[in-house]
């Protein structure tokens, strides 16, 4: 059983009035407004019943890229998901449904799929979305000249690994010709794995699968980076992008399944502050938000406002420590830090969300051969402080260190990721006399300096792009794209690989159980808590909803008089 750190009343005092000094004078500001009584602007809207249904929503950062071949974050994707469809798509209860094909035929082995797309689907532009499409599109995400951080989710694919890596001089047109997808025809696409993998209709959902319209790739590079030149696939198109300002979608009426699209436009702002997004959302300018500021979520529980709603969500709120950067290359000193954390402290009274203490990596919500696969794994380690203390005082003299050098934690700008740092900032003063500074820094700006190495303590969270554990486990092979901590292990690795490649299911998850022991035996990353995704919506929104790997979706949603 978990141990509970025991701060004692005056450092948890401490920590909360260090908290709510950093949000002096905005309590009164965040005081949610009651629901009965929408402002002026609101009233207008409501009385609206017959103009066009526009849903106001805040994507909080600027796209990285809306190509889907080299998006990589929620600001991203949470655009795409609904301007592009892949081969299958969810429903909102999660099932895997008909999207671009209406078909498809896995082989007995497992290693062949053959799809067979609608012949009514059409890009935004009219022309006729192709199985040659998708062929062109997940070859030019594995091509390394595309440099795509997200290639490795193709991987998958037979030759694919191969092309994606291919060192300079290598005959790439080879290569690209070997890999497993093929357009046979004009609606018929043929896939070939490297191995069985029982997650892949699951994979051809996600927007690294979505197809490209290959004649306006072709025409111009850079199509994805304007609204004028977009061209999609999916039930919206995108009509206008003022960037890191506001974007507009539009219904795309050359999608198949338009008439069960209700809505005419979506309107997005570019806000990177939670607080004066709430405060659009309580003056009627905004009809969903997502994130909140955490002091707000606390409230709307407690008042148990019926415009607010917790979803579960399959991810996890984690710190990266640069391994590759002194101290943290010893790992008693990684260890140490992650002990001396009172995540339980955090999700009660920091995020308070509904959020659930992290002692393993893979959150809730992932079948295991029985049962839940986290519940399964259950406390990897457990929060001690003396024992922080002592693995801190045996790695400084392994390190010939009197002590902790100075170092900088990294987060992008938000009041909760801000608020969630100064506690863990606080507990570690405390608790070991470490002193660190925190800086925040735009989202995009912060995953470039992951990538480049280039920080010491970095804010992180993953949500899993499939529903499975290796969509977690695969994170940390070593050299792997998203393996931000630079760390590197031989048995890991061994044990991804053969929960890849095994087709006995409960070798496969021992291995996921055995790896996810040795990540956290060796902490290059320290999890704070499992996700969930607490949101506020209108009340004449509906068909909002909340898929457990996915922002909320509004594909189907409706505006009620």
């Amino acid at each position: 059983m978990k141990r509970k750190l025991s701060f004692g009343l005056v450092l948890l005092l401490s920590i909360f009035l260090a908290l709510s000094g950093c949000f002096s004078g905005e309590t009164t500001t965040n005081e949610p407004e009651k629901p009965s009584t929408p402002s002026e602007e609101g009233k207008e809207n409501d009385q609206e019943a017959s103009g066009p249904k526009i849903l106001r929503l805040n994507n909080n950062e600027e796209p990285g890229s809306l190509h889907p071949g080299t998006a990589q974050g929620t600001h991203d994707s949470w655009i795409l998901e609904h301007a592009f469809e892949g081969l299958t798509k969810k429903t909102p209860e999660g099932e895997i449904v008909a999207g671009m094909a209406e078909s498809w035929e896995p082989s007995e082995d497992g290693l062949t799929w053959t799809f067979k797309l609608r012949s009514d689907a059409k890009w935004s532009n009219g022309d006729p979305v192709t199985a040659h499409d998708f062929e062109y599109a997940w070859k030019y995400a594995l091509n390394p000249e595309t440099a795509s951080t997200y290639a490795y989710q193709l991987y998958y694919l037979e030759g694919g690994e191969a092309y994606n890596s291919a060192e300079d001089g290598a005959d790439l047109a080879a290569l690209e010709a070997a890999v497993g997808v093929k357009a046979v025809d004009d609606t018929t696409l043929e896939v070939k794995l490297a191995q069985p993998t029982p997650y892949f209709l699951d994979l051809t959902s996600f927007y690294t699968y979505y197809p490209i319209n290959k004649s306006v790739q072709e025409a111009n590079p850079e199509w994805y980076q304007e609204a004028d030149t977009y061209v999609s696939n999916g039930a919206f198109k995108l009509t206008e992008w003022k960037h890191k300002e506001s974007m507009k979608l539009a219904k795309n009426e050359n999608y198949y399944d338009k008439d069960k699209i209700n809505l005419d436009e979506v309107h997005f702002v570019i806000i990177d502050d939670e607080n004066t997004a709430w405060q659009m959302y309580q003056s009627d300018e905004l009809d969903l938000v997502y994130p909140l500021p955490q002091d707000v979520i606390g409230q709307l529980k407690d008042q148990k406002n019926p415009e607010f709603e917790i979803g579960t969500d399959l991810a996890v709120y984690y710190y990266n420590l640069n391994t590759e950067k002194k101290p943290f290359t010893n790992v008693k000193m990684r260890k140490a830090l992650s002990m001396a954390i009172d995540r339980e402290t955090i999700v009660e009274h920091v995020a308070q969300g509904g959020q659930k203490a992290a002692y393993s990596i893979v959150p809730p919500g992932i079948p295991d051969v029985s049962g839940d696969y986290q519940e399964n794994t259950g406390e990897l380690f457990e929060a001690n402080i003396e024992e922080a203390k002592k693995l801190m005082e045996e790695g400084l003299a392994e390190e010939g260190l009197d002590k902790f050098p100075a170092v900088t934690l990294t987060y992008n700008t938000s009041d909760g990721h801000k608020m969630i740092a100064e506690a863990v900032q606080e507990m570690w003063r405390k608790n070991l006399g470490v002193e660190i500074t925190l800086e925040n820094v735009e989202f995009q700006v912060k995953l470039d300096r992951e990538k480049a190495g280039d920080y010491e303590i970095s804010r992180a969270g993953w949500v899993g792009d499939y529903v499975d554990p290796m969509t977690f486990m695969d994170l940390w092979v070593t050299d792997g794209p998203y393996n931000d901590a630079n760390w590197g292990n031989s048995e890991y690795d061994k044990l991804v690989n053969l929960a890849k490649t095994t087709m006995n299911q409960e070798e496969r998850m021992k291995a996921m159980h055995d790896a996810e022991k040795i990540l956290m035996d060796e902490m290059p990353v320290i999890p704070v808590y499992f996700y969930t995704k607490p949101f506020t919506v209108k009340p004449h929104v509906t068909g909002i909803f909340t898929p457990i790997n996915s922002y909320p979706q509004f594909i189907y949603a409706d505006i009620k008089n």
